[in-house]
């Protein structure tokens, strides 16, 4: 798994060696007694090496990320992906929206169809109707379905694929072409 994705923060943390936590914090062994020997306190641990101030990242993307999107855009791979999606959504939107328009015009333009008796006072129109619900809820189990098993994967590695070209637009745009970029930050010419 890569951690720098922003979304890896919701993960859950990975343990600590048990070494590096204080013998409060270890759990109760059996009979509600800790072990006797619990691991040093925090204050063991050696402090972190100090590390340079480094200025603040700009959220601004860089100058040659339009560039970069435009040539994702144009790719093979995400061609592939959009074309997977409308194959689902556009036919999918279609059929219910002829479902639907069909519904409404058997209710204005037939009006005796539709009052006709299906099981005691359940009658056609009520039996359309709640099929209309039904079927919003099995379109949206289908998209999700095919949106996890058919574009997920393959949009998911267009995500990183984008993100490792901006990081490498941006870390080249930093480099002048002295090679002087780290000199403001104390760490010489690369």
């Amino acid at each position: 798994m890569r951690n720098d994705d922003p979304w890896s923060a919701a993960l859950p943390a990975r343990a600590l060696p048990t070494e590096a936590l204080p013998a409060e914090a270890l759990p109760a062994e059996e009979g509600g007694h800790r072990a006797a020997t619990a691991a040093p306190a925090v204050a063991s641990v050696p402090p972190a090496p100090s590390v340079p101030s480094v200025p603040a990242v700009s959220s601004a993307p860089p100058a040659g990320c339009a560039d970069i999107y435009l040539t994702v855009q144009r790719s093979a791979a995400f061609q592939r992906v959009r074309r997977r999606h409308r194959a689902f959504v556009l036919p999918t939107a279609a059929a219910f929206l002829l479902w639907y328009l069909g519904y409404l015009v058997l209710a204005t333009g037939a009006p005796g169809l539709m009052a006709r008796e299906v099981a005691g006072v359940l009658n056609v129109g009520m039996v359309a109707g709640l099929a209309q619900f039904a079927t919003v809820f099995l379109l949206t189990w289908a998209y999700a379905r095919h949106a996890r098993l058919r574009r997920d994967g393959p949009a998911l590695e267009l995500r990183w694929e984008t993100q490792d070209m901006t990081r490498v637009a941006a870390r080249h745009a930093d480099v002048p072409a002295d090679g002087t970029a780290g000199a403001a930050r104390g760490e010489g010419p690369r």
